[in-house]
């Protein structure tokens, strides 16, 4: 990826020169023929505006990718905790209203909207690079952007926006949306129809799509799994009239399965963090555990209760050793100094479940745990506040694997950017079954699901038929209709860990898993931030928008709800 990235500088300096990024202007070949250094006419095209189309909205600089990502999306899923002794912040971070950490999740996604409209327009008809196909793949992209707007934040600006006519457009409901967004994908994959590229030499995407690859084929089956998605997303939704049409059309065309495979982004191991971050800028970069993180409890206990194999490529075991925990004065700290037995023994219990042997020893005001080394997997209980941090001492949590967190330049493997995988179209398909809207075998599409979520983490044939055989409760669909859904719904959890944002949507979504969903309440132990400890539903808008939209912004929230976490959206209802 690295190559197509230098290759796209060159040819944006070109084209900022030539005016083309306003598409206001026509490029002038003939000018720039005339410089030798110049790109030629026979040498310009739109696919060299793909890639940042593509890896912006996945894996955009280190700014919204720590701040919209990491600490909302993938701690929102549930996935990833802060707050142990050594963190820069507890893991109430997040849950507690801060402009600065929303801010930036904002900013990126409504800033997203200028670098996709602009390689539309650049291929839509009479556009500088006209090429329908490629148009398509630009119309698969915004569904799938929009789609992730609109359930982070609700109501937001769509059918207006890109009009240069309007200044301030409107917010259009979830609904609406949706819709758009359907139409948007039934277009494109109209369009491609037959074809299999977007055209010859330089009118072929090529390597220049860090998602597809080229392939025609494969946009077109991940536009229709995304159709399906939003579909099951709308499906019960107050007033829904269209996702039970939309289920049927999506699963009687061709959908992400094992022969085509996954839509993943190779992590490019060179390209600067500010164009294009990774897990590993964070986790490396800041220096020392202060911005560390750990893998969460409810993740850490599915995997190893029913014995998944995908433990030891999610984790690590906890580091283990001896830790000491020191009871507060109780004339300067009579509160920590009462709950000091409360705090120790929830952390104490969290072992227990965890299934470790531990010594403790000490005395009522100062306690000496020691648990074994590099042994055992153990997940941080989440949203722990900050009066416990004290006790929830580093090395009694596992990391993320070292895939998930690897530095780059390293000539070491990071794990790639979902984008869709062959595992959620089946979970997907399953879901469908179940619910009575799908004809499939419903066991059998979610034992597929399982089977293609573990390859995708490397995970051995062996391996993972001995799971599906073994009889743990998550290994098939054996029970009712609303066990089997649940059963779907945490396997499809499981499944996109690492994509915050789709874990999060299925969490709310579904219920499940319902140790994330049911919020908490313990003030002792946890922190419950602005919403009392319910799980958070949306996230609250960006301040630019309310100074720069503030009458549509006041529209949104009056006819949505309050600009709050708990606010739910419409698919959530």
């Amino acid at each position: 990826m690295e190559k197509i990235m230098k290759t796209i500088k060159y040819i944006l300096a070109v084209v900022l020169l030539a005016g083309l990024t306003s598409c206001t202007k026509t490029l002038d070949f003939t000018k720039i023929n005339q410089n030798p250094n110049a790109i030629t006419a026979n040498e310009a095209s739109a696919r060299y505006f793909l890639t940042p189309v593509e890896y912006l909205l996945y894996a955009p600089d280190r700014y919204p990718y720590w701040r919209a990502q990491l600490i909302h999306g993938d701690r929102y899923a549930g996935y990833f905790t802060f707050g142990f002794n050594g963190s820069w912040w507890s893991d109430e971070l997040g849950y507690k209203y801060d402009s600065g950490y929303t801010d930036a999740a904002y900013d990126w996604l409504a800033g997203y909207f200028g670098t996709l409209d602009n390689f539309m327009k650049l291929t839509k008809k009479g556009g500088d690079f006209e090429n329908d196909k490629m148009y398509a793949i630009g119309q698969i992209m915004k569904g799938m952007y929009f789609e992730k707007f609109t359930e982070t934040f609700g109501m937001i600006p769509y059918s207006q926006v890109g009009n240069p006519s309007i200044l301030t457009p409107k917010f259009d409901t979830q609904e609406d949306i949706y819709k758009g967004i359907l139409a948007g994908l039934d277009s494109a994959m109209t369009t491609i129809g037959d074809a299999t590229r977007t055209g010859d030499g330089i009118n072929d995407v090529g390597a220049n799509d860090v998602f597809c690859h080229g392939d025609l084929q494969l946009w077109k089956k991940l536009a229709n799994t995304v159709k399906l998605r939003i579909g099951l997303r709308a499906h019960g939704a107050t007033g829904d009239n269209f996702s039970s049409a939309t289920i049927t059309q999506a699963l009687g065309a061709p959908l992400l399965d094992a022969t085509s495979g996954d839509i993943v982004m190779e992590k490019d191991n060179i390209i600067s963090q500010w164009s294009s971050s990774c897990y590993g800028d964070v986790w490396w970069n800041f220096g020392g555990f202060g911005s560390k993180w750990k893998v969460s409890q409810p993740l850490i206990d599915y995997l190893r209760n029913n014995n998944d194999p995908r433990l030891a490529k999610y984790a690590k075991p906890a580091p283990g050793g001896t830790v000491t925990w020191i009871r507060p004065k109780q004339a300067t700290n009579p509160s920590g100094y009462t709950l000091f037995p409360k705090r120790t023994d929830f952390i104490l219990q969290t072992l227990t479940d965890a299934g470790v042997p531990y010594t403790k020893a000490g005395t009522t005001d100062s306690i000496v745990v020691t648990i074994p080394q590099n042994q055992y997997y153990i997940g941080q209980p989440v949203r722990l506040n900050g009066f416990i941090y004290d006790y929830v001492s580093e090395p009694l949590f596992s990391d993320p694997a070292d895939e998930i967190v690897q530095q780059k330049n390293q000539g070491k493997p990071i794990f790639p950017e979902i984008v869709m995988t062959s595992a959620v179209s089946y979970f997907m398909q399953a879901e469908a079954a179940v619910l009575g809207l799908g004809s499939g075998n419903a066991n059998q599409l979610y034992q597929d699901g399982i089977r293609q979520a573990m390859k995708l983490w490397g995970v051995n044939d062996a391996d993972i038929e001995a799971y599906l055989g073994s009889g743990v409760d998550l290994a098939s669909l054996t029970g009712s209709s609303s066990s089997d859904l649940r059963k779907i719904a945490t396997q499809r959890w499981i499944a996109s860990y690492t994509d915050g944002f789709e874990g999060w949507a299925v969490v709310r979504k579904s219920g499940y898993p319902a140790s994330l969903a049911n919020g908490v309440s313990d003030i002792d132990i946890y922190g419950l931030g602005d919403i009392n400890g319910a799980y958070p539903t949306r996230m609250q808008y960006g301040n630019s928008v309310k100074d720069n939209n503030g009458q549509n912004y006041q529209q949104a929230v009056s006819q949505q709800g309050p600009d709050k976490q708990n606010t739910k959206l419409w698919f959530e209802k």
